[in-house]
């Protein structure tokens, strides 16, 4: 990483940090307690874009997700200053880096801490969730709780796939659950993985209707990404 993105990475991190401190988080529907109380493990499962916010409300310890692209390499820094453990890979969970970074994920699960996954990431669709939770769930047992974090206050980076927000200081975060999601034997993972999909947006649009809207109307109008042709 050049010096330039390095401070720029830790501009980041001070940013997140300020936000952590100054911002207030309200949760609805909240299942960990009942999680915690039964020895469950639990990964949490939300948008790209609303990354910022379900991370600041987080427990130390959980591990994360992080894109190995030079973008999500700048988040590394903050997640550590957070005491959240970065584990790069891809949310679908291809390739060594993505099942090196699931197996990370797993790895915390079993040792009895959470993990978060930014599901339609790291390139979109917006709102399509990728198998790698589904994978994870299967391999664990964890619950994959859906959780969308709505701020009173908000930048929208609109020209941005996800429309990433990110909350203003002082504004209030309103953490909302879906009920927790449990593979089933026999589940295929695509049947999973849709189960996930289907009540995180659900959960966007009942609480956040305007926004997802949006959200929807510019992931319709976006020319579709083009597949590398093997050579």
């Amino acid at each position: 990483m050049s010096l330039s993105r390095r401070a720029l990475s830790w501009l980041i991190a001070l940013a997140i940090v300020t936000l952590r401190i100054t911002c207030r988080v309200r949760v609805y529907n909240d299942p960990r307690p009942k999680l915690r109380e039964a020895g469950l493990p639990y990964t949490y499962s939300t948008l790209h874009a609303h990354q910022v916010a379900v991370v600041i409300n987080r427990e130390p310890g959980t591990a994360a997700m992080v894109s190995q692209s030079k973008d999500g390499q700048l988040l590394i820094p903050a997640f550590k200053l957070m005491r959240v453990r970065p584990k790069c890979g891809s949310s679908g969970g291809g390739g060594k880096g993505g099942r090196a970074a699931l197996q990370g994920l797993a790895d915390n699960l079993r040792g009895g801490d959470p993990a978060i996954l930014a599901v339609d990431g790291p390139i979109g669709p917006r709102g399509r969730v990728s198998k790698g939770v589904a994978v994870l769930a299967k391999q664990t047992g964890c619950a994959v709780i859906n959780v969308v974090g709505i701020p009173t206050s908000r930048w929208i980076i609109t020209k941005a796939w996800d429309r990433l927000q990110i909350p203003k200081p002082f504004s209030t975060i309103h953490g909302y659950f879906g009920e927790p999601l449990f593979y089933q034997v026999g589940e295929s993972i695509e049947d999973f993985r849709l189960r996930v999909e289907e009540q995180l947006n659900a959960l966007e649009q009942k609480h956040d209707p305007e926004e997802a809207a949006a959200a929807a109307a510019a992931t319709a109008a976006r020319p579709p990404r083009r597949r590398r042709v093997a050579a």
